[in-house]
């Protein structure tokens, strides 16, 4: 099983202050609110701006109630794909599994393979962090120039769905502004990773994307 999500064209010279999310909170049944199920995913610059921030969200509409229950899958790889050359095909990986109570991070490394399948780029990891609780102060670790975090955030995500069905269906004319965010008062699990630009190759401009991929 594979869920893609997928951002293109990000310019590595020219975005402070942008942030590029692509998102998707209602999936097929096989996916949905399970740990396959990618909500968003963002890339920015970081508050170092010598750096890039990637943050993969998973299981969407988790209310408060069933957040202090959702769990990653030790059975799920999450991974952050790469394009540095312009031919859509990644050229760097970051990865992020499940061991126990931590998250363990790969990369940014060349592949072993690319498209549909993944290996473990390799066997020792990047860096690794507690996955935090809900409720709990995140825990957040820095190792070899890199940060992490993985664990329940709330949904940053902001979508006035009420409205967007009602301009559908032609009863509304456009958005209000103040909205209503659907996605108040819910929840998601998240992966964040910081790197420094300089491990994501010269380019001036990258393509990146973001899949799960079930273990086999």
């Amino acid at each position: 099983m594979k869920k893609t999500k997928m951002i293109l064209g990000l310019s590595m010279m020219a975005i402070t202050g942008l942030v590029l999310v692509a998102a998707d909170h209602i999936d097929a049944p096989s996916v949905t609110g399970n740990a396959a199920d990618i909500t968003d995913f963002y890339a920015f610059q970081g508050q170092e701006t010598n750096n890039m921030v990637f943050a993969v969200n998973t299981q969407g509409l988790l209310s408060p109630a069933a957040t202090a229950e959702a769990s990653f899958s030790e059975n799920m790889l999450i991974e952050i794909n790469i394009d540095n050359t312009g031919d859509n095909v990644e050229d760097l990986v970051i990865q992020a599994i499940k061991k126990g109570d931590k998250m363990y991070f790969y990369g940014p490394y060349a592949p072993m393979m690319t498209g549909k399948s993944s290996k473990i780029v390799k066997s020792e990891a990047s860096g690794s962090v507690a996955i935090s609780k809900y409720g709990m102060t995140p825990v957040i670790a820095v190792q070899n120039g890199m940060k992490f975090f993985a664990g329940p955030r709330d949904d940053p995500f902001f979508f006035d769905l009420g409205q967007y069905s009602a301009i559908l269906g032609g009863t509304a004319p456009g958005f209000n502004n103040p909205g209503t965010d659907t996605f108040a008062g819910t929840n998601v699990l998240s992966v964040v990773v910081e790197v420094p630009k300089a491990m994501l190759g010269t380019a001036n401009a990258i393509n990146v994307w973001a899949e799960t991929k079930k273990k086999q």
